[in-house]
């Protein structure tokens, strides 16, 4: 059975015209058998069915009570880059063909045709179909082929804006789809209630962009993208919305700045008021901690004044007196002696009076060689003039 052997692909179209898949026999007939191909390319769309239309006729064949004999038919399929594949055989009765494909009619028929489901964009290629035909002992074969075409509507695409949609500003929308075949063409325009169509050179049709210049607050709205092709279309859109004060990144850029700034003049402004705080806390309490001044008890008429009415040295000591009773016996007032009584006095006559002379100073009946024996020290103490100031 030479079934398996017939199932492996052929290298190429003019050896399956040449070389017959049976042997020849000596007697060569003149019946012929041509395949005919109802187109020499066939489109259709990925997804649907197609047939591809083939038969073949006999002539010069005897006349014969004989039933005709069941023809041999293979399918190939040859694409660029790959080598020529059997998609589809019926020998002997037996119909072997892959996924997808079967015959248009039962077999034996002279209508040889190819039916293909559920389309892919890989079917696409040469088709070539080879028949043979057995008549006593001889065979007639002849290959047609044809091309098909399988296109591929185009995917939906996606719309970008390009550029900050700003006043005077110019931005570019583009618009791409993954799958198209043939490539699809693209085309803009603007959705009511300000509808309007795009043409070149503000589209590039190849490439699905448009180009919008000089914005202005007019022409913002809703823009659609078609992209479509021979066998189909698909769309998508993209708002423009022109504004006319500065993009987000800037308006946020700007948000964080002067919050940064508050922060830091807030924590400044504390500090600054902390610190005056503190200050001032540490100026009262230098404050309570200080002592007053002591003041000191001036005498009366035991400085020694001098003529021009200045403090003179300190010449004696206040004699402390006993709080009751008169004074001891032996004991010595010091009299303190002004100058300013030695003065004389305009319009009035001087007269010469006689000073008691002086003792030593003693506190509480003690000398003052006693005093000093002691171990006291004498202490210059400020005096007050005749009006009670300090001098």
């Amino acid at each position: 059975m030479i079934f398996p052997f017939l199932l492996l692909p052929l290298p190429s179209a003019q050896l399956l015209r040449d070389v017959s898949l049976f042997p020849p026999t000596a007697t060569v007939s003149r019946a012929q058998l041509v395949v005919h191909e109802g187109s020499l390319r066939v489109e259709a769309v990925e997804g649907a069915e197609v047939v591809l239309p083939a038969w073949y006729t006999l002539t010069g064949m005897k006349p014969s009570l004989k039933p005709e004999p069941p023809p041999y038919v293979l399918w190939f399929l040859e694409q660029s880059g790959k080598e020529m594949e059997q998609v589809l055989s019926y020998l002997n009765g037996v119909l072997l063909s892959k996924p997808r494909i079967s015959l248009v009619h039962s077999m034996p028929s002279r209508n040889v045709s190819l039916r293909i489901v559920q389309l892919q964009e890989q079917d696409s290629g040469l088709y070539r179909c080879s028949v043979n035909v057995p008549d006593q002992g001889k065979s007639m074969s002849d290959v047609g082929s044809l091309e098909l075409d399988v296109l591929v509507s185009p995917a939906a695409p996606s719309c970008h804006l390009h550029g900050v949609p700003r006043m005077g500003a110019n931005v570019t929308l583009s618009c791409l789809t993954t799958r198209s075949k043939p490539a699809a063409q693209y085309s803009w325009e603007r959705l009511p209630p300000r509808a309007q169509f795009f043409f070149s050179p503000a589209v590039d049709s190849i490439r699905g962009s448009l180009f919008l210049t000089n914005l202005s607050a007019s022409m913002s709205g809703v823009y659609v993208c078609k992209a479509s092709n021979k066998v189909g279309s698909a769309q998508c859109n993209v708002t423009l919305e022109v504004t006319s004060g500065p993009k987000a990144a800037v308006v946020a850029g700007a948000v964080v700045v002067t919050l940064v700034v508050l922060v830091l003049l807030a924590i400044f402004v504390l500090l600054y008021c902390h610190r005056e705080k503190m200050q001032e806390e540490s100026a009262n309490d230098i404050k309570e901690d200080a002592v007053a001044p002591r003041t000191l008890p001036w005498p009366k008429g035991s400085d020694t004044i001098s003529k021009n009415g200045t403090l003179s040295s300190v010449t004696s000591a206040r004699a402390l007196r006993p709080p009751h009773g008169p004074p001891r016996s032996g004991a010595l007032t010091p009299t303190p002696s002004l100058s300013s009584q030695a003065l004389s006095s305009p319009g009035l006559p001087r007269t010469n009076r006689t000073q008691p002379p002086t003792a030593s100073p003693a506190l509480g009946g003690v000398s003052s060689s006693a005093l000093s024996r002691m171990g006291a020290v004498p202490v210059m103490v400020p005096a007050q003039s005749q009006a009670g100031s300090l001098v």
